[in-house]
């Protein structure tokens, strides 16, 4: 990767009035409680609420973009999506193994099957989904080969 700052959010080409700033903080910092109560909620995801976080920050906080932006957890994310829609390969095995335990604990709950059944569609969507996402950008160096392998 070059040494090349990661790409920043799209400046709008007007100023937003007073009350639409604050709109779009007060809908940034509520996406951003949700992303965090998703670390804790494995049925509540994380990383799209995160992001969407980011998208009203830009319209609505810069400084609050900035420290998204510059997060150690949040950041990363954030950069990825933004170069290519880009989720990383361990993201996706801790989404899959929390999903799967999800799936684990509806199927043994005592819920009525209806929910349980819609719930598991939603998560093997998501999965199919996270799954059919690039692991890294395009203009990377793909991983180094590994050992070579003789018949």
């Amino acid at each position: 990767m070059s040494g090349s700052p990661p790409p920043r959010a799209q400046t709008l080409a007007a100023p937003l009035s007073a009350l639409l700033r604050w709109f779009y903080l007060g809908l940034a910092l509520l996406f951003l409680l949700l992303g965090v109560i998703g670390i804790f909620l494995p049925v509540l995801p994380t990383t799209p609420f995160i992001l969407l976080a980011a998208w009203a920050a830009a319209r609505g906080s810069p400084r609050l973009l900035n420290w998204l932006e510059n997060h150690t957890a949040f950041g990363p994310m954030i950069i990825d999506w933004r170069r290519g829609g880009v989720v990383r390969r361990r993201s996706k095995w801790v989404a899959t193994l929390v999903m799967g335990a999800t799936t684990v604990y509806l199927l043994l709950s005592p819920l009525p099957r209806w929910p349980v059944i819609g719930a598991i569609a939603s998560m093997t969507a998501v999965s199919i989904w996270l799954w059919r996402r690039p692991e890294r950008q395009a203009d990377e160096d793909p991983a180094p080969p590994g050992p070579a392998q003789h018949p």
